[in-house]
């Protein structure tokens, strides 16, 4: 798998091959695992030690620029989720 990104069914065959799993179950665990993440960062955040952290931050209003016509408009704040890699996670790449 290397030297491309993997879709979500390539890991949810990597989980149920390592876990010994079928892959109706190990669906379940991808899907339950991807739900608990966005609850938690929803709540705050979510860390996974040697892996990483899921945060929110916030992004201001600014002013941007229609790039057919070159006209400025205004970009609204928004809420964006951050990925923070851990050590272990970083070190491995």
């Amino acid at each position: 798998m290397e030297g491309k990104p993997v879709n979500k069914a390539e890991l949810i065959e990597l989980v149920a091959n390592k876990a010994d799993l079928t892959k109706k179950d190990a669906g379940t665990a991808v899907d339950a695992m991807l739900e608990g993440i966005k609850k938690g960062t929803k709540k705050g955040g979510v860390t996974i030690a040697g892996f990483g952290s899921f945060s929110v931050t916030n992004r201001k209003a600014r002013l941007g620029r229609n790039p057919q016509t070159g006209e400025s408009i205004k970009i609204k704040a928004s809420k964006s989720v951050r990925f923070r890699p851990g050590k272990a996670y970083k070190s491995m790449l």
